[in-house]
């Protein structure tokens, strides 16, 4: 299990945080709880591809990225060209360890 606590300020950032990671990593099956301050990630949940979205926010969408490559099957991630706000060679990166990856 994975506790995040006390990150309240990410509700008030360009989007709330805490609700899109948790809506998002459910898509991909993972059992969350939100929380007001953060989430609870409970471990053991074999996470399967599906398709989600970044919400424009290139945090999210890097993160999304590398919880799919543990996913069984296809991850899509809307709008995932935004990583290029602050990584732009993340696909690269990611290709070259190995992934598959396209931004579209």
């Amino acid at each position: 299990m994975t506790v995040i606590r006390n990150a309240e300020e990410l509700r008030v950032k360009e989007s709330d945080r805490i609700a899109t990671m948790v809506c998002e990593l459910r898509k991909l099956g993972a059992q969350v709880d939100e929380l007001p301050d953060g989430m609870v990630i409970h471990g053991g949940a074999k996470l399967r591809g599906a398709e989600v979205e970044s919400h424009g926010d290139h945090r999210v969408a890097m993160a999304l990225a590398i919880a799919g490559l543990l996913a069984k099957g296809e991850t899509v991630i809307g709008d995932a060209e935004c990583v290029t706000i602050s990584f732009p060679q993340f696909a690269q990166t990611l290709t070259a360890l190995g992934a598959e990856v396209a931004l579209v």
